[in-house]
């Protein structure tokens, strides 16, 4: 795979951002592109590995070296097709993906690991501007119909590959337009719209119809519209926000992250009155969540003209090494400082808001916080202590909660019958997705709990050939480990 001496050769490169005077001026993409000839040495990079790791890190199991292999050979149609084998989306991931392929690879042991997302954006930017990704309708159709519910990539993973196994599907989505948060919650300076725009472009000419503006389980009810599909799939994430339940968390100015970022992306496609409008413009704001979704906000509140910008994580500051006790090939909990983190935001660990303040208006005007400590016991999960003498009060006028989700939407769940676990995500048999309700299925955050988008986009290809098995009996549709023909 690759060149053979090419890790000894070339040191890793990552595509370069434009300056953070510039970007902040608007909500495009700032990546700058890699020159081919870079792009083919990162490909060098790949090692001819005994054993790849880098499988078993992607939750797709994307064919990784072989694909590195193509691109450092200059055959590119030849990467495109071994990259859309295993991930019907490398342009959602090779932008929003967090890599774990990269920590699980074996270069990564002791030197920079190969730089696989970035080759992932680009072999799927070259196809598309090649012209090589177009609609590949079904030859032909069977008689059964399959209702999605939940537009986001495990909705539209599960959608495609349903439809190439010659069914007629219909993704319903409760926004205006589908894309679920990659549309309407992922910051348009992260992924600009089009490029969602231009893959449903694709699924629209392969046969796949959209019904949007469209809330299963209040406009219309689950259980009808179970009656009207041979089979049903609950792909509608995990939507229910964890809440920070304080004294003054009724405050106006105290905003939940999911209402913040999909009304900026709406005000980024064009729409110009909100009945509550949120904005960041001249005010000290402080995100309470290190994730993600704290890094949106911040770099959306620095673009909206903040005053100032903090960030508050109640856990520890991690280190930029991998953690002793999270060992290669596995994930690590290491310290991650994304480009919103760059552009001017300050970031304070180990420290619990415990009260929010406002003034005679009912607004918030600032927020009581003190330093807290994780107290380890031996078998025991870690005890949470504030330390005394630490309490300090901030100005702030807008507080954005980036705290996670909690679990899925209930309704469609109660109007079918279906079971829940604790967390409330639907349960499923783990071999087939399929619910407790026969032809009823669920993939994704709604199933898994709050995950990445990669994990959605394999529950929606795994779930796609239990359905179709349930469907037909059996099911050529390829399953993790397997890939797909090499198709573009």
């Amino acid at each position: 795979m690759g060149k053979i001496t090419g890790f000894l050769e070339f040191d890793r490169k990552v595509e370069s951002y434009q300056d953070v005077d510039k970007r902040v001026k608007n909500y495009k993409e700032f990546t700058v592109p890699m020159k081919e000839k870079e792009l083919k040495e990162q490909g060098a990079r790949c090692m001819d590995c005994g054993i790849p790791f880098c499988h078993s890190g992607c939750p797709l199991g994307n064919l990784i070296p072989d694909f590195n292999d193509a691109v450092y050979r200059g055959k590119w149609e030849k990467a495109a097709g071994i990259l859309h084998s295993t991930n019907n989306f490398p342009e959602f991931t090779g932008r929003l993906c967090p890599a774990p392929c990269e920590e699980a690879c074996v270069l990564g042991i002791n030197e920079d690991p190969v730089s696989i997302e970035n080759i992932e954006k680009n072999i799927v930017e070259t196809a598309f501007e090649k012209g090589w990704i177009i609609a590949q309708p079904p030859a032909t159709r069977t008689e059964k119909k399959v209702a999605i519910i939940g537009s986001g990539p495990a909705g539209l993973a599960a959608a495609q590959q349903l439809n190439r196994a010659g069914h007629t599907v219909t993704v319903f989505e409760r926004d205006e337009k589908p894309g679920g948060l990659l549309r309407y919650g992922i910051p348009d300076f992260k992924m600009e719209k089009h490029v969602i725009d231009r893959r449903l472009k694709v699924l629209e000419e392969e046969g796949i119809e959209f019904k949007c503006s469209v809330h299963v389980g209040v406009d219309v009810n689950a259980e009808e519209l179970k009656n009207d599909f041979d089979a049903v799939v609950l792909c509608g994430g995990a939507t229910v926000r964890r809440n920070l339940p304080i004294k003054g968390s009724n405050l106006k100015g105290v905003v939940q992250a999911m209402d913040f970022l999909p009304q900026n992306n709406r005000r980024v496609d064009g729409v110009k009155k909100f009945e509550n409008e949120i904005l960041a413009t001249d005010k000290d704001v402080i995100v309470i969540g290190g994730g993600d979704t704290g890094s949106d906000c911040i770099g959306t509140s620095i673009r909206h003209g903040a005053k100032s910008v903090s960030n508050f994580e109640i856990m520890p500051m991690a280190t930029e090494e991998r953690p002793a006790g999270q060992p290669w090939p596995f994930w690590p909990m290491r310290l991650r400082t994304s480009s919103s983190h760059k552009e001017g935001a300050e970031r304070f660990f180990s420290i619990s808001t415990k009260e929010f303040i406002g003034d005679k208006d009912g607004n918030l005007k600032g927020l009581i916080t003190a330093e807290v400590e994780w107290i380890k016991q031996a078998g025991q999960r870690p005890i949470l202590k504030e330390v005394e003498g630490t309490e300090k009060e901030w100005k702030c006028e807008l507080a954005l909660l980036a705290m996670g989700f909690t679990g899925s939407e209930m309704t469609i769940a109660e109007q079918l019958g279906l079971e829940a676990d604790a967390r409330t995500n639907i349960r499923a048999y783990e071999n087939n997705y399929m619910t407790n309700v026969p032809g009823v299925f669920v993939a994704g955050d709604q199933r898994r709990g709050q995950s990445l988008i990669v994990w959605a986009i394999s529950e929606g290809r795994q779930a796609a050939y239990h359905i179709d098995t349930f469907l037909m009996g059996e099911s050529y549709l390829p399953f993790k480990g397997e890939g797909d023909l090499p198709r573009v």
